[in-house]
């Protein structure tokens, strides 16, 4: 199912935080946003998800506009782990892992054997089995960024949105956390993730898509958009291409844009 977003306009407070924005995402694919602070990358990622109102635009499933979908569909179509996300309830972490499978139980109902198998799942490729009998509040910040990104996992939705999921991981799990992202994206679910980090981008992304100033600044293959220029435009720094061990390339920052 492509996720085709359509002239997109959101207005926060009066101002476009996302203006005229179009592209269409492939399922089976990674697509990274990426753009300077306050490009617009979260505002546009919600509204991927129909968190927040658009001014103007559509953003759509399969063709069917993603506002209109009933709540429970669109939960099991779009899985959405946001920035900086909070716990309200200081319960352990096993209990918010098997919250994401509400969208495919009646309320009220006991799990089953296909959301203990999608639950299993999560937690091996989070790597949290050794935390779901401890409170989320007693878990380090990227602990629990683990735990939360098994949440979403374990709904197994057909489009993963992830607004900054390195954010407060180490090294090792931020490259565990884009391994498991790409082998879902190898099973077939599209994946869209909004990283700061270009080479983690263009590690693990097959799309990039850039924004700044709410506008869409670039879209297409990671080879073919993220090159040495427009990281410049966009950023301002310079960049040497590096080879990954895969021969993918890495645009590696260097120093920022010399004045002419």
């Amino acid at each position: 199912m492509d996720l085709t977003i359509e002239g997109v306009h959101v207005a926060l407070s009066g101002r476009r935080a996302v203006d005229a924005v179009s592209a269409v995402l492939r399922p089976g694919r990674v697509t990274a946003i990426l753009g300077p602070n306050g490009a617009g990358k979260s505002s546009l990622v919600k509204a991927m998800a129909a968190l927040v109102p658009l001014a103007a635009g559509a953003v759509r499933l399969d063709g069917r506009d993603v506002a209109a979908l009933a709540p429970r569909e669109r939960a099991r179509a779009i899985g959405y782990l946001p920035q900086d996300a909070a716990v309200h309830w200081n319960v352990p972490a096993h209990e918010v892992i098997a919250l994401g499978r509400a969208p495919h139980r009646a309320p009220f109902a006991a799990l089953g054997g296909e959301d203990h198998r999608a639950i299993a799942a999560a937690i091996h490729a989070t790597e949290t089995a050794n935390l779901l009998d401890r409170p989320v509040g007693e878990l380090s910040g990227g602990e629990r960024a683990r735990v939360l990104l098994a949440r979403v996992l374990a709904g197994d939705p057909a489009w993963l949105l992830a607004d900054e999921p390195l954010a407060s991981l180490d090294p090792a799990h931020q490259i565990d956390v884009l391994d498991r992202l790409r082998a879902r994206a190898m099973a077939g679910s599209g994946v869209v993730i909004v990283v700061h980090d270009i080479a983690q981008a263009a590690r693990a992304a097959d799309d990039v898509l850039l924004l700044a100033e709410g506008r869409l600044a670039g879209f297409g293959p990671v080879d073919e958009v993220l090159t040495e220029t427009a990281v410049a435009r966009l950023f301002g720094v310079e960049v040497t291409i590096a080879r990954g061990a895969d021969g993918r390339p890495l645009p590696v920052p260097t120093g920022r844009v010399r004045a002419r």
